[in-house]
């Protein structure tokens, strides 16, 4: 069964003039076990290594200024590149990718 806010008749993104879309969308219940949805951020396409991990860390650091919150650092691991991990002001988590 798909999530409420992905059933037809439903958008997982608004549009508020003033603030731009936003996603996810706020639900009246708070968040319990996991995210209805998860986004990943790109940030690094295209980068490896060190460089990679630079990106995502000056992204990072605009976003902490912001509101959001580090959750961890994945580093790559031969299959994946590095990814980190945040949460949103409401503890949604997404990846800077």
């Amino acid at each position: 069964m798909l999530p409420e806010c992905s059933r037809p008749g439903r958008s997982a993104a608004t549009s508020d003039p003033r603030l731009g879309p936003r996603l996810p969308p706020r639900l009246a219940e708070g968040k319990t076990v996991k995210n209805r949805l998860h986004l990943d951020v790109r940030v690094g396409t295209g980068l490896v290594g060190d460089e990679r991990v630079a990106a995502l860390e000056a992204e990072c650091a605009r976003l902490v200024a912001l509101g959001a919150v580090r959750v961890r650092l994945l580093r790559a691991d031969g299959v994946s590149e590095s990814c980190l991990v945040m949460q949103d002001v409401e503890g949604n988590e997404f990846c800077l990718d």
